[in-house]
């Protein structure tokens, strides 16, 4: 099979998958709004800032913010990526994850804390472009600075878990 053929077919491959993805996101008026979902990690993903399907993030998080998944699942196993947008000065306090937490700034500015008490004084200013790695069960916490959006890559399932449970938005329900 020659270079071109293989190329066509490919390109076919993805831009079929593309069509499927934005046809099954779709949902007739009236049906229960859920977190979206992405294509299963067996084929391609195909992501473009206009074809994200933007929903309330789970109830862990502070309301205001929009989550769109960009592939995997956050709530079963193996890897997912998730973009959060974040209006102006939404917090995440002092929390850690079970697994490494991978951010990457997309636009905005996001501010971020090590330790267990949140403190605006000791925060890292990450602007776009920014990435950061924080490994499993540390200690963090952060700040949106303007409409600011990142990305999450990590292995799910997502959990999120607070140092102080009184800072946990879904027990307070």
């Amino acid at each position: 099979m020659s270079k071109s053929l293989l190329s066509r077919l490919l390109l076919s491959a993805v831009l079929l998958t593309q069509v499927f993805l934005v046809g099954q996101a779709s949902k007739p008026a009236g049906q229960k709004k859920t977190t979206p979902k992405a294509a299963a990690a067996s084929g391609p993903v195909i992501a473009t800032p206009d074809s994200l399907k933007w929903a309330d993030p789970p109830p862990v998080l502070q309301p205001g913010a929009q989550l769109a998944v960009l592939s995997g699942n956050p709530n079963g196993t193996g890897p997912f990526a998730i973009r959060l947008k974040m209006p102006d000065g939404y917090k995440i306090m002092p929390h850690w994850h079970p697994t490494q937490e991978n951010v990457t700034v997309l636009s905005g500015e996001f501010h971020v804390g090590m330790g267990d008490k949140f403190d605006e004084t000791g925060m890292h200013a990450l602007p776009v472009g920014s990435y950061a790695a924080v490994p499993a069960r540390h200690h963090h916490y952060a700040v949106a600075k303007g409409e600011t959006v990142v990305q999450v890559n990590a292995m799910g399932p997502f959990k999120l878990i607070y140092v102080n449970p009184a800072d946990d938005p879904s027990k307070t329900k």
